[in-house]
């Protein structure tokens, strides 16, 4: 999905479609897993890990494939709504399953900050080999290569032991996934990932245009924003070593209030030295918390309704991901980029009292 969502966008600027139409081409990646995510986990809950990742690759290199035959721009939005969507349902049936096989707090912050690398490694390797093949070879060779490295995950997972089933879920009320809200535990949780996913995504997609007022070109740019995500990545290797020694709550609690000083001084600052250092330090806040929410998560749910808890939450942060850039654009074009990073920083810092809240009660 990362490599495609990078290819996609340029190869219909290429063709000569205009930014309004790459932004929606952008948000279809995220549009399917909105829709799909909830139906994703239940159907995760009943048939495990093996079935859902088999439906989710086979969608994927259809989608991909699709893209490589037939590079038009419908076509790539077809393309980014099948590759989005299979990536998020792979992606609940496997935390899913990581979740079930941990043993304790401990492992499970020790194995969902393993599994959150994965996703750190994406988006370095699946763009950088679809924009080494674009150049070399023409975008259908890139588009092959997505269409491709879905077979490796299959390839990765097939001898995977399932686990056993659960006791199958006995619905009298009519129970639906948002009536996991009602927990306040799991309203404080989904609230506070999604402040922090907002920061993320205020990152990515307000740094470019920052960076341009600040007359930085294009590879300086590139290059703060792979130092986040390096740091990134570089956390979650780390986390595992300590898990024993970390608190959930006070890690998010900590990242909370850290991206709110990071936030109001990020615009700032001119050097570009400053603000790669300042993306380090907000990669490394950023990149901590969803270990410490996937491992929050499965505690505080039932083990029947695990899938249908991460669906919830991909839901949450899907959504962010298509309305929180186009919201983003628009302030930014009224107030400045300057006051988006101060006005999200000071919305985190008042949510950090829902992270102290996370705290077990004695």
């Amino acid at each position: 999905m990362a490599g495609t969502r990078m290819a996609a966008p340029l190869l219909a600027l290429e063709q000569g479609h205009s930014a309004a139409a790459v932004g929606v081409l952008m948000a279809l990646f995220a549009l399917t897993q909105v829709f799909l995510a909830l139906p994703a986990g239940r159907f995760a809950d009943r048939h495990g890990l093996k079935r859902p990742l088999a439906l989710s690759v086979i969608v994927a290199v259809t989608g991909a494939g699709l893209a490589a035959v037939w590079p038009v721009f419908p076509v790539l939005c077809l393309a980014a709504l099948m590759t989005g969507g299979a990536t998020g349902a792979a992606s609940i049936a496997l935390q899913r399953h990581v979740g079930r096989a941990a043993h304790g707090t401990t492992e499970l912050k020790r194995v969902f900050s393993w599994l959150a690398i994965g996703p750190a490694m994406s988006n370095f390797i699946g763009p950088f080999t679809a924009g080494l093949l674009i150049d070399h070879a023409g975008y259908r060779a890139a588009f092959g290569l997505m269409a491709a490295l879905p077979l490796a995950t299959w390839f990765w997972v097939r001898r995977t032991r399932e686990l056993p089933p659960v006791e199958p879920f006995v619905n009298p009320t009519g129970q639906r996934a948002w009536d996991l809200l009602r927990e306040p535990m799991m309203r404080r949780l989904m609230l506070v990932n999604w402040f922090l996913s907002s920061c993320w995504d205020v990152h990515t997609f307000v740094l470019p245009v920052l960076g341009h007022e600040r007359g930085l070109s294009a590879s300086v740019i590139g290059t703060i924003l792979g130092v986040f995500a390096l740091a990134a990545a570089t956390i979650r290797v780390l986390l595992p070593l300590i898990a024993a020694h970390l608190q959930e709550w006070a890690v998010i609690a900590t990242a909370m209030a850290g991206t709110a000083l990071v936030f109001a001084v990020y615009p700032l600052l001119d050097s570009p030295w400053a603000m790669g250092f300042s993306s380090v330090l907000l990669g490394l806040l950023l990149g901590s918390v969803q270990p410490m929410v996937m491992s929050m998560l499965h505690q505080i749910t039932p083990e029947h309704r695990h899938g249908e808890a991460l669906g919830l939450r991909l839901v949450f942060i899907n959504a962010s991901s298509v309305l929180m850039p186009m919201l983003f654009g628009t302030a930014g074009a009224v107030v400045g980029v300057a006051s988006v990073f101060w006005f999200v920083g000071a919305a985190v810092a008042g949510g950090t009292r829902a992270a102290w809240l996370l705290r077990p009660r004695a």
